[in-house]
C-alpha cells in the first residue's frame, strides 16, 4: 500500500505517515456522504444553521492546537494561523446567520396575467472538494461551510502536505454535532480523484490551485458534465500611482507581499509603479523588505518563515534565478540563507520585461516584481496585460479616482484601495481569466451548488 509522509519545513521532521486510500475505499466515502446528504436535505436552513454556529465554536475553541499543526505541516507563521481559525470561525457564523434568508424561497409572477411563481435553491449531492495546502483550514471551510448550508454533503481532497490538518477538521466537525458521514476526508493520488469526479453521486467539483491544475480538473468535470468553480492562481498587480502615499503604499506592499509567508494567491505579486512615484517607492520599500525577521514560524516575533515544502523552494529559487538570468535586476534577497529549513529570503526584482517568471508568472513565494510604469493610463494597462484575473490593489490619496478604475478598468474580481487584506465572509471571492471562475463568500458560495427550481402555479 502506498503512502504520504508529512513533514515539517521549519525543521524537515517526518511528522506522520498515511496510508493512500484504494479507489474502492475513496467511492465508498462518496457513497456514504450521498446517503448521508440524503437525511441533510430534509432539514430546514434554519436546522442547519447551529451546526455551522458550533463548528465555528469549536474551531476557536481549538484555536492554539490548530495554529500548531498548520505551522508544523506547512511553516505558516503561528500568528496567522491563528488569523485563518477566526477567519473560518467567522464564515460558519456569517453563513449560520445569512443562510436562510439567502436560500430562502423567492416569490416571482409568470405569464401576462401575473400567475404566481417560485423559485427555490435546493441541494444537488455530494460535492467534491479538491484543495491546496496554502491555508489548511480557511480552503476546505469556505466549501464546506455554504454548501453544508445549502443541504450538501462534501468529500475533501485535501494537499498531502497538510493531510493532519484536513483529518482533524473533520475531527471537529463530528463533535460538534454534524453527522458522521456528511463531510469525508479522502487521502488518493491524481488518477484516483479523476475517476472520482466521474462518479454518479458526485454533483459539482471545486478547486483551488493553479491554473493548471483547473484547466485539468476543469477537463475532467466537463467530459463528465460536472459544474465546477475553480479558483485558481494569480499574479496581482498593485498600482502605484502618481499620486500615491507612499508610507501607506510601501506598509501595505510589504504586508501584501509577505503574508502567509509569500503564498496567497490573492496577494500583492507585481508592484506598477507610476514614474513619479518610482524612486521614493522602490527605495522605501526595498529599505523595509531588507529588515524583515526571518525565522522559526512558531516565534510570534518573526516575521518570514520557510516555504511550505522543497518542492516550493525549488520552484521559486527557479523563478527567481531565470528571471535573474534573463537580465533581471536584483535589489534584495535572492540567496537563500545556510541554515535547516526551506527558507527563502524577502525578495525585490526590478528591471523586468515579458518572458521573465516574475513578470508572466506567479512566483508562490515572498518575492516582489517591480515595474515601472510611464504614468496612471500606463500601470492600469501593464496590470491587465497578466492573463490571471484573482485581485489587485490600488494606491492614490484620490479615492474616487481609484474607485472608478477599480469599477470601469481592474480586470479583476478583487481589488484593495490603499489597503491589502485576503478574504472577508461578506464580501465576493474570486476572479476571472486564468485566475477561474465563481464566486464564494458573501452569500455567492451558497448559490455555486444548488438546483434552481421554477415551480410555476396557475
Amino acid at each position: 500500500m502506498s503512502t504520504i509522509t508529512t513533514i515539517n519545513p521549519a525543521t524537515q521532521k517526518d511528522i506522520q505517515t498515511y496510508d493512500i486510500m484504494t479507489e474502492k475505499e475513496a467511492t465508498d466515502r462518496i457513497e456514504a456522504c450521498h446517503a448521508a446528504f440524503l437525511k441533510w436535505r430534509e432539514l430546514t436552513h434554519q436546522e442547519r444553521a447551529p451546526y455551522l454556529k458550533t463548528i465555528g465554536q469549536k474551531l476557536r475553541n481549538n484555536a492554539d492546537e490548530l495554529a500548531a499543526l498548520m505551522t508544523s505541516e506547512t511553516g505558516k507563521l503561528v500568528n496567522d494561523g491563528h488569523l485563518e481559525i477566526e477567519l473560518c470561525a467567522a464564515i460558519c457564523d456569517y453563513t449560520a446567520q445569512n443562510g436562510p434568508e439567502t436560500l430562502a424561497d423567492e416569490e416571482r409572477t409568470h405569464g401576462p396575467d401575473g400567475n404566481r411563481g417560485i423559485v427555490s435553491y435546493q441541494p444537488l449531492g455530494v460535492i467534491y472538494s479538491i484543495q491546496p495546502w496554502n491555508f489548511p483550514l480557511y480552503q476546505p471551510i469556505r466549501v464546506l461551510a455554504g454548501n453544508l448550508m445549502a443541504g450538501n454533503g462534501c468529500v475533501l481532497k485535501h494537499a498531502s502536505i497538510c493531510t493532519g490538518s484536513g483529518l482533524r477538521l473533520r475531527e471537529l466537525c463530528i463533535e460538534a454535532g454534524l453527522p458522521e458521514d456528511l463531510f469525508q476526508v479522502i487521502v488518493i493520488d491524481h488518477d484516483t480523484s479523476d475517476k472520482l469526479i466521474a462518479h454518479p453521486k458526485v454533483r459539482g467539483v471545486t478547486l483551488t490551485g493553479s491554473d493548471g491544475a483547473g484547466r485539468h480538473v476543469g477537463a475532467v468535470a466537463a467530459t463528465a458534465l460536472k459544474k465546477t468553480v475553480l479558483e485558481l492562481g494569480s499574479n496581482d498587480a498593485y498600482l502605484v500611482l502618481e499620486d500615491a502615499d507612499i508610507e501607506t503604499a510601501v506598509k501595505f506592499s510589504v504586508m501584501g507581499r509577505l503574508y502567509n509567508n509569500g503564498q496567497t494567491c490573492v496577494s500583492a505579486k507585481r508592484f506598477i509603479v507610476a514614474d513619479k512615484a518610482y524612486d521614493a517607492f522602490v527605495d522605501a520599500f526595498v529599505a523595509q523588505m531588507k529588515g524583515i525577521t526571518m525565522g522559526d514560524p512558531t516565534d510570534k516575533d518573526t516575521q518570514l518563515g520557510p516555504l511550505s515544502s522543497q518542492d516550493q523552494f525549488d520552484t521559486v529559487k527557479e523563478q527567481v534565478d531565470a528571471s535573474v538570468s534573463k537580465g533581471a535586476k536584483l535589489l534584495c534577497g535572492g540567496e537563500a540563507p545556510d541554515r535547516k529549513g526551506v527558507y527563502y529570503p524577502a525578495t525585490v526584482l526590478a528591471n523586468l520585461s515579458p518572458g521573465m517568471p516574475a513578470y508572466d508568472d506567479e512566483i508562490f513565494g515572498p518575492v516582489a516584481s517591480i515595474i515601472r510604469a510611464k504614468d496612471d493610463e500606463d500601470a492600469m494597462r501593464l496590470a491587465n496585460e497578466s492573463r490571471y484575473g484573482l485581485g489587485g490593489g490600488i494606491f492614490s490619496r484620490d479615492e474616487e479616482y481609484a474607485i472608478k478604475l477599480a469599477r470601469n478598468y481592474f480586470d479583476t474580481g478583487m481589488i484593495r484601495i490603499n489597503s491589502f487584506g485576503a478574504a472577508d465572509p461578506n464580501m465576493p471571492f474570486g476572479g476571472v481569466k486564468d485566475s477561474g471562475y465563481g464566486r464564494e463568500h458573501g452569500g455567492f458560495g451558497m448559490k455555486e451548488f444548488v438546483n434552481v427550481k421554477s415551480i410555476f402555479l396557475p
